[in-house]
């Protein structure tokens, strides 16, 4: 097990993530079918995303939030799609590191999901 500590290894960690996500029955379709995501375009924010949490590299620029708002109007992302993002999320990070980094990418996928399950259920309710 190695430790995560360079946007490399964020590329190996994202990559190997979005695998595990493309191919789950439960929110794989979210990306599929819903967003059609251009993987070509996520893949690289996605490292920013993580290299500026992790490293403090501010390299990533958007609102992750205001992203996810049209697709909740589309299909609603419900507290067990964040649950199971979660869950394949920290699989992933036990699957290939260990350490500090390692920890507080869990720590903060945690804290990322509950805000974005309640702004995204909140978002339904208005």
């Amino acid at each position: 097990m190695k430790k995560l500590e360079s946007r490399e290894d964020i590329e190996h960690l994202v990559n190997s993530f979005y695998t595990k996500v493309t191919q789950d029955e439960t929110i794989g379709f979210f990306f599929s079918d819903i967003a059609k995501v251009d993987w070509d375009k996520h893949l690289p924010k996605m490292y920013s995303f993580w290299e500026s949490i992790l490293f403090g590299q501010m390299s990533y620029k958007g609102n992750p939030m205001a992203v996810h708002f049209p697709i909740n109007e589309i299909q609603a992302m419900e507290k067990r799609h964040f649950d199971k993002w979660l869950e394949l999320w920290r699989k992933t990070i036990e699957e290939h590191f260990t350490g500090e980094n390692a920890d507080t990418a869990i720590y903060k996928s945690e804290n990322i999901a509950k805000l974005m399950a309640f702004k995204m259920e909140m978002a339904r309710k208005s």
